[in-house]
């Protein structure tokens, strides 16, 4: 079920009072009979994945918790982090290593006809760092089994994030039973109207040029990947950031707090910068079970900057079973790393000019990682580099369908001037808090469904990270 479809615009409207009148336990029942449909919306017989890998660690952090010793708890442990693996390996992984076994010449084995389950890689992620936060002491492991069913499973974040931390959303589903005020709608369904904006008035209509360009990648002069590479770079961030911003709206509207996962990213100043602003939750999570697990940069130099490619490589293989992903991943711990080779993030610019350098040199150096993001094979991927840079051609450059591409050029900056002179400055609450702010901010989705209705490109088109 999407977002952007007449379908979930149904099932919240049928939902949503339901949930407003309920309270305690029967609203926790609500909600988990309503994430179920969500989720077997799409394949319905996967939902029992959801609920083996929510069995797996509860039971495991259960155990952890009553064992007193430290070795059993660490038995515990690995038996989650191992079986919860598992599953997203068999599913995800297997016909990578299948496919680079064949590849090496060894005895040829066939691959497995699954699909990958839609957010396999959110809901394990967001389970794991449950079990580990358990271990570690610092949370109480969740003794009711539907409370930690819609920690998992909640139908807003269940399929692409953001990745909560049981700690913040934990506490908020035990006793269920909050008062959902007027600014908790309001501020959610603004929210979920910016996010839409972006989706259907940027994303989906950039993907327009973007897939004209890379899916005949062999036909284009540079000049037109170069721009699609740019317009791929706006599409996945007005994709992305605009289902977290749904997600966290609808949930806002129920009374529950997500954390933030999208700070206007294309403005950093440097690549670390950009990490702390891009996809929040799962950089966070990197950092904390991952980078500093490895050593962080309590070990020297050279240990730091090895931690830092080991981390962002496993983040780009969590991304896809693909080559490209890894190397995507790679060229990511290449930035970092030379960044704190160089103690760039510490020189701060003053000034206006220097700041906008600074932001054009972000954008593209992260738009050509997305390169490798984005193509299907490394083939594709450096044919396309390699024309950028030897065959640039600026005079062969085409529009393609002027109607598009001023569509894309309006969504944009809207976009820009949105973000750069209010959302830069101010959180939806605070602006909601401001003298008349929630006449302004009604203003703005009116002006978002209006441009939604003429000029967005309204097919329903899927997330791109529901493949992750």
């Amino acid at each position: 079920m999407l977002f952007n479809s007449i379908v979930f615009l149904v099932f919240f409207c049928i939902f949503f009072p339901l949930f407003y009148f309920l309270n305690g336990k029967n609203r926790k029942i609500l909600l988990f009979i309503a994430s179920c449909i969500f989720y077997m919306w799409f394949i319905p017989v996967y939902v029992l994945i959801l609920f083996l890998t929510i069995l797996i660690d509860y039971y495991a952090a259960k155990k952890i918790e009553d064992d007193i010793s430290q070795k059993a708890k660490k038995a515990h442990l690995l038996f989650g982090i191992i079986n919860t693996c598992l599953v997203l390996f068999i599913f995800k992984y297997h016909n990578f290593f299948i496919d680079n076994f064949n590849a090496a010449g060894f005895h040829q084995i066939d691959n497995w006809e699954i699909i990958l389950p839609i957010g396999l890689s959110f809901h394990t992620f967001q389970s794991l760092s449950y079990v580990i936060e358990v271990y570690r002491g610092n949370i109480k492991a969740e003794r009711d089994l539907l409370t930690y069913s819609n920690f998992v499973m909640m139908f807003p974040q269940l399929v692409a994030g953001p990745i909560e931390r049981a700690n913040n959303l934990l506490p908020q589903l035990k006793k269920c039973d909050h008062t959902i005020t007027y600014q908790d709608f309001s501020v959610g369904f603004h929210r979920f109207f910016w996010g839409l904006f972006k989706k259907v008035m940027v994303a989906d209509i950039a993907s327009i040029y973007v897939d004209a360009t890379y899916n005949n990648y062999q036909h284009q002069p540079g000049c037109m990947l170069l721009v699609g590479t740019f317009l791929f770079a706006i599409q996945i961030y007005c994709d992305f950031s605009g289902y977290s911003d749904m997600a966290i709206g609808i949930a806002r509207m129920m009374g529950f707090r997500f954390k933030e996962n999208f700070r206007i990213p294309y403005f950093s100043k440097d690549i670390t910068e950009f990490w702390r602003r891009w996809h929040i939750s799962l950089s966070s999570w990197l950092r904390d079970y991952l980078y500093i697990s490895f050593g962080g940069s309590r070990y020297g130099k050279l240990k730091t900057y090895r931690n830092l490619m080991f981390t962002m490589l496993l983040g780009g293989f969590w991304h896809g079973a693909s080559w490209n992903f890894i190397i995507w991943g790679g060229i990511n711990g290449l930035y970092l790393s030379f960044e704190k080779a160089i103690n760039l993030p510490a020189f701060k610019p003053k000034y206006f000019i220097m700041k906008f350098i600074r932001v054009i040199y972000v954008f593209c150096l992260i738009s050509f990682s997305w390169i490798f993001f984005r193509a299907i094979s490394f083939e594709q991927a450096t044919t396309i580099i390699k024309k950028i840079f030897t065959q640039f051609n600026a005079g062969s450059f085409q529009f393609l369908d002027i109607n598009v591409f001023s569509s894309i050029i309006l969504g944009i900056s809207i976009l820009l001037a949105a973000e750069y002179f209010v959302f830069r400055k101010y959180s939806f609450d605070e602006l909601f808090q401001r003298k008349k702010g929630d006449w302004v901010l009604s203003a703005f989705t009116l002006a978002f469904i209006f441009l939604i209705l003429f000029f967005g490109n309204s097919t329903g088109s899927q997330f791109i990270y529901f493949q992750f």
